[in-house]
């Protein structure tokens, strides 16, 4: 294995796994598995990459560290080379943590210096300049995307966000330097005196020039947009590319717990053809609506591409955790959506569309497919997802995708005569 990845999330992993695998330019693209959790058996001698997806983002900093050394330790046996640390491309945490310690974790344990942190990804319109996250022409601040129910964003000035977190002086690779090329880049991170160095990127051909400046760099953070310049460093060819399979034909569900305003978006778009169901969130937390229950009506429904859906608005979200507390309602329905796809695959469901992070993490966790093989892409930082057993599964955080996501995303993922 070459390059390791430790992702704060499920969404999140698959989303570099994708970047990864397709490559990009001078980058080529690499056989890519994704593990879910802390794989307790090596790689597959033919894994160029590895990405081990976990749920640390939400959970607390100490906690969080923990996982990510473990991670890295089993990264570091199967012999990689560079490690990433892979976060949200809108940087989700909060003063307390878990990016900033994580990533002085990572960097203590390796002896890194000057270690990039750059959540850039200009396809999705995540950009960063003077050290300050954008998302298309505002400010993460002002852009509706600050306000996740777990881990708010609130400050786009991510040296600053990072100094709450404890990381201690962060330094700044500013545009102009990056725009000299890989040369200054790397001459900038060696004479940084900072352990993280928040580096600008406004587009794809920044981020090729970062990558290529981190030849030999032990710890890179970012989003997966950090991924794209990297295997131009390797001395590899990429792995030999078949025409991408599918699944075995079979039903299919969406399944959508982030608030996101696209996914929100998206959940409208769909009922417009297909049955939708909303989770009574109330009756979840008394335990009068079950995953039983719910299963029961999707299945009935499952030849017309049923959703069902937890989401609302910013002041909805906001009421529900004011009356039940916001840890309870996160994991209530983490736990109810894990159980509602485990009683859909075990009636024969071999499709999944996940849409939420938090969400996503909770029904992977509970399904358990083991490594997933990389497939085709759906949109920009999604691909399919295949199991062994023939379940596939996409995986969205909830901002990416296009409004009609959620059906294309299913139609994907099926053979054809």
């Amino acid at each position: 294995m070459l390059i390791g990845v430790i992702a704060d999330d499920f969404t999140g992993a698959s989303d570099i796994a994708n970047t990864l695998a397709r490559g990009h330019g001078a980058s080529p693209g690499l056989h890519v598995v994704q593990y879910l959790g802390v794989p307790d058996r090596p790689a597959e001698p033919s894994v160029q990459a590895g990405v081990v997806a976990l749920k640390s983002r939400s959970i607390p900093a100490d906690r969080a560290v923990a996982q990510s050394l473990a991670a890295l330790d089993w990264l570091l046996a199967q012999g990689c080379r560079q490690v990433v640390f892979k976060y949200c491309s809108t940087f989700d945490s909060t003063p307390q943590g878990n990016i900033g310690a994580v990533a002085m974790a990572l960097a203590d344990r390796l002896g890194a210096r000057g270690v990039v942190v750059c959540p850039a990804f200009p396809t999705m319109g995540r950009t960063i300049y003077q050290g300050h996250l954008f998302v298309g022409d505002r400010l993460l601040s002002e852009s509706g995307m600050q306000d996740h129910p777990l881990t708010p964003m609130t400050d786009p000035d991510l040296r600053r966000w990072l100094g709450r977190q404890g990381t201690g002086p962060v330094g700044l690779v500013p545009l102009c330097v990056v725009r000299q090329g890989a040369a200054a880049i790397r001459a900038a991170l060696e004479a940084s005196d900072a352990t993280l160095v928040v580096t600008d990127a406004t587009s794809d051909e920044d981020l090729m020039a970062i990558g290529a400046a981190l030849a030999g760099a032990r710890l890179v953070t970012g989003g997966s947009g950090i991924a794209l310049g990297l295997a131009q460093n390797l001395d590899v060819a990429g792995p030999e590319i078949a025409a991408p399979r599918r699944t075995a034909p079979g039903p299919g569900v969406v399944l959508a717990g982030s608030c996101s305003g696209m996914t929100r978006r998206q959940i409208e778009h769909h009922r417009a053809a297909h049955p939708v169901i909303e989770i009574d969130v109330p009756a979840v937390m008394a335990g009068t609506l079950t995953p039983e229950a719910v299963a029961r009506q999707l299945l009935a429904l499952v030849a017309q591409a049923p959703l069902a859906f937890s989401s609302g608005s910013p002041e909805q979200v906001a009421r529900m955790q004011a009356e039940y507390g916001r840890e309870a309602v996160a994991a209530r329905l983490d736990g109810f959506f894990g159980d509602l796809a485990r009683a859909l695959v075990a009636a024969g469901v071999t499709r999944l569309v996940v849409a939420g992070g938090e969400t996503s993490g909770a029904v992977v966790s509970a399904l358990a497919p083991g490594a997933l093989e990389v497939g085709a892409e759906i949109d920009p930082g999604v691909p399919v997802l295949r199991a062994a057993s023939g379940l596939a599964l996409a995986l969205k955080s909830g901002n990416f995708g296009a409004e009609d996501f959620l059906a294309r995303a299913l139609d994907g993922m099926e053979d054809r005569p």
